[in-house]
């Protein structure tokens, strides 16, 4: 059976002791005007001159270039550039998380270095590894990390502390197996706000349908859940390139579930032979595509190095939506690289600047121009989309 899966929250990592009384105090509000107003002066600076900030390396601490990696690509996330750069998370930050807001606000404070050093400097990380490290503890010390696990245990824990959930409702129980298709998905999307709520779940969140159907009576349930990112299985072919949309529609195609996989029917109530699908209900403003070049196995024993054709312009997953949609076309922003092998590899990113539009490499401290023409290669590991707005394709 094809692997497909929607990605959620990460598990919870253990609860930490209290470590309020070992943070810096919350900056007080003159002191983060003079921190944007700066910031302002710089970025308007960089308008009006052909100097372009944001091409600042990350000094790697031991291993750290899959953090680097994603934070460059994070960094060149225009919405979540500004978020950090205008000091908008300050009004946000949520004193109830387990952190006590330390991982934002270090996030923060590293991307506002990244746009404000010399293109030609490199910056530590390591304040903000301090605190990742203590909100996930798989990523102490200097072992190579797997990327894309990194970017859901940051997005999960920066999400946390900006969440404008201050209290969680209890979660429902009542079914809505009842109602319509497109009313169980408003539903179940409300009651995910109702909880999960913040800036970063705004850009990066979006809805998967699955449908389950039954070949003994015809019922189909729907589910409907978050996903983070897609985590895409790679097809062989014996011929022929493999591109991005070969990897959707594998991801998307209909599975037969038999044998020990049967399901049970809620209306035969019997474990019966059944099909089942995947589509897209809600399209997130930035989509992640994760694809599956390492094994599933608990030590990664092999590495697809299968070269996957993507778009860098007006990628249209119009046929992917679970119901018809006007408004799903993605332009290409950043790419999250990995080189070598299973035993032994490198991360790297490669990021369309938002503010130039020009695409640069980023090796850790080493930062260069490239053409866009280099983006895609057999290293593409994590694809960074954002969403077109509809008028930019009139």
């Amino acid at each position: 059976m094809r692997d497909s899966y929607t990605v959620t929250l990460p598990e919870e990592p253990p609860a930490l002791p209290d470590l309020h009384k070992e943070l810096r105090p919350r900056a007080s509000m003159p002191g983060s005007l003079l921190v944007s107003t700066f910031v302002g002066l710089v970025l308007n600076k960089t308008k009006s001159s052909k100097t372009v900030q944001g091409l600042t390396g990350l000094r790697n601490l031991g291993n750290t270039c899959f953090m680097n990696s994603i934070l460059q690509c994070l960094s060149n996330t225009k919405e979540l550039r500004d978020y950090c750069l205008q000091n908008q998370y300050l009004r946000d930050l949520n004193n109830n998380s387990r952190m006590r807001t330390a991982l934002m606000s270090e996030f923060a404070k590293l991307i506002q270095l990244l746009w404000t050093s010399s293109p030609n400097d490199s910056v530590s990380p390591s304040e903000f590894k301090t605190q990742i490290q203590r909100y996930a503890p798989r990523f102490v010390g200097y072992n190579q990390q797997d990327a894309q696990e990194f970017l859901r245990f940051l997005l999960d824990g920066l999400h946390s502390e900006v969440n404008r959930v201050l209290v969680r409702p209890r979660a429902s129980t009542d079914t809505l197996d009842h109602l319509p298709d497109d009313e169980k998905s408003r539903q179940m999307w409300r009651r995910y706000q109702e909880r999960e709520d913040s800036r970063i779940s705004d850009l990066f969140v979006g809805q998967l349908k699955s449908s389950l159907t039954c070949s003994e009576c015809g019922y189909c349930s729907t589910a409907f859940d978050p996903f983070w990112d897609l985590s895409l299985p790679i097809p062989k072919k014996s011929y022929g390139e493999v591109t991005l949309m070969d990897c959707l529609r594998l991801f998307t195609k209909e599975d037969v579930l038999d044998g020990d996989e049967k399901p049970t029917c809620c209306r035969c109530k019997a474990r019966t032979r059944c099909t089942k699908k995947f589509s897209i209900q809600k399209f997130p403003k930035i989509l992640v595509l994760h694809l599956k070049r390492f094994s599933e196995a608990r030590i990664r024993t092999s590495k697809l190095t299968t070269f996957v054709n993507f778009q860098l312009k007006d990628l249209d997953l119009r046929e992917f939506a679970s119901q018809s949609c006007n408004h799903a076309v993605y332009n290409l922003y950043a790419v999250s690289n990995h080189s070598g092998t299973t035993m032994g590899g490198h991360y790297t990113a490669y990021c369309k600047s938002p503010v130039s539009s020009e695409w640069h490499s980023f090796n850790d401290s080493r930062v260069t121009p490239m053409s866009s023409s280099h983006v895609r290669s057999s290293d593409a590991y994590l694809l960074f989309y954002e969403l077109a707005s509809p008028s930019s394709r009139m």
